[in-house]
């Protein structure tokens, strides 16, 4: 079944496309010649950051983005900050036991002007680091695995690469699942309960195919070299021991030289799975997982945030989330409405378990504690084991 005009018009008003999901249109932008000091610094930052020569290449930097932007577009503005997040991050990081709190000048004030534009803290988030990371090796055929790369590493190598990629295929295997979303709430609203059904069986089908890509990490990205090689660059600066006074942004002037804090990058910062939740009604209660879930959105891009926001309000008559509130009033005559309906929750609870295994074997089985690197923690600065088990534990059908 095809999308409507208006569920068309809909999906591209938060950046998103049935094809790719929340994968930028068209393909990220790989290089910008008015940009040559930037694009050479993305080039050799793996080099300088092996090499420790990084923090000393930049302060000797001026100019990075050019100061008239006339012609820039949201793709170019995205180059900039994907680049300027990583050197930022570099720059910070490039001594994992020795971390800086101070970003200077010629490197702080662009990247809070090119994140401001887009709508983002100036801090590498999911977007910059994923979304907006990946080029095709053959740009006939689709994005999905061993036809893409990185376009901005830290120290490269398999294990990042593979890392991003694994995310960067599941983003964009997500696409046909958020067309199936609202082509199912479209046909509740209608009372269409067999075309409820079937977009629930498309969007099972879509999930499977995501767990899939998700039970692929281990294959070449070893949480070891994950631990110590990928993981260090990508912490932010709030409730981070290693950085107890977060980050001035000198000459930035609406930060007044006054510390900042922000959350490191984060897959919890893909609007992926709050979208499963808000459609198939899966609630939490809160906790503090959810409060920083619910912090994490400021770090989405703010199309696909008001998508999540979307989702979240579309209700029926009586209050209930409109596409799990018809469900459960069809359970008992439309059996198979409810047996598509539980097959997309047991695949949510599926991803969410793989995920909670992953959290372990990749951070908190890593023996090695380090104040720069800690195990209690995710990346974005939470305790997460507990409450990933939580959350996976309230991932069943409506009414259990």
């Amino acid at each position: 079944m095809q999308l409507s005009p208006i569920q068309q018009r809909s999906l591209s008003h938060f950046e998103i496309s049935e094809e790719r999901g929340f994968l930028p249109v068209p393909d990220p932008l790989i290089s910008y010649v008015c940009c040559p000091d930037l694009e050479w610094l993305g080039r050799q930052l793996p080099k300088l950051l092996a090499a420790r020569q990084l923090r000393n290449t930049i302060n000797t930097m001026q100019n990075l983005i050019p100061g008239r932007k006339d012609d820039w577009t949201v793709d170019t503005y995205r180059y900039a900050n994907r680049i300027l997040s990583f050197a930022a991050h570099g720059y910070i990081w490039e001594n994992p036991d020795h971390p800086l709190d101070r970003l200077p000048a010629n490197l702080a004030v662009p990247w809070c002007e090119v994140s401001r534009r887009l709508g983002r803290p100036p801090v590498l988030s999911y977007a910059s680091y994923a979304l907006d990371n990946w080029r095709r090796l053959d740009p006939s055929r689709s994005i999905e695995l061993d036809n893409i790369v990185l376009l901005q590493n830290f120290l490269g190598g398999l294990d990042e690469e593979w890392f991003v990629a694994i995310h960067v295929d599941i983003e964009a295997k997500a696409g046909p699942a958020m067309a199936a979303i609202l082509r199912a709430q479209e046909a509740a609203e209608r009372d269409h309960a067999d075309k409820v059904t079937k977009e629930l069986m498309t969007l099972a089908s879509t999930m499977e195919s995501m767990c899939s890509t998700l039970d692929r990490m281990p294959e070449r990205c070893d949480p070891y070299m994950y631990y110590h090689r990928v993981r260090p660059f990508i912490h932010g600066w709030k409730n981070n021991p290693a950085l107890p006074n977060g980050l001035v942004y000198e000459g930035v002037e609406e930060y007044r030289e006054e510390p900042q804090y922000f959350r490191g990058e984060t897959g919890a910062q893909s609007s992926i799975i709050p979208a499963l939740d808000a459609a198939l009604g899966i609630t939490h209660a809160e906790d503090p997982l959810t409060v920083y879930l619910a912090e994490m959105r400021h770090y989405m891009p703010p199309a696909h945030r008001a998508f999540l926001e979307r989702l979240e309000h579309q209700q029926d008559h009586a209050g209930r989330p409109l596409l799990s509130g018809y469900i459960m009033d069809h359970k008992s005559n439309k059996p198979d409405l409810w047996q598509a309906y539980h097959e997309c929750v047991q695949l949510l609870a599926r991803f969410r378990a793989t995920h909670l295994d992953y959290a372990a074997t990749y951070i908190h089985q890593q023996s090695e504690k380090q104040s720069t690197n800690p195990t209690s923690v995710g990346t974005g600065g939470t305790p997460f084991m507990e409450y990933l088990k939580k959350h996976l534990e309230e991932t069943k059908p409506i009414g259990q």
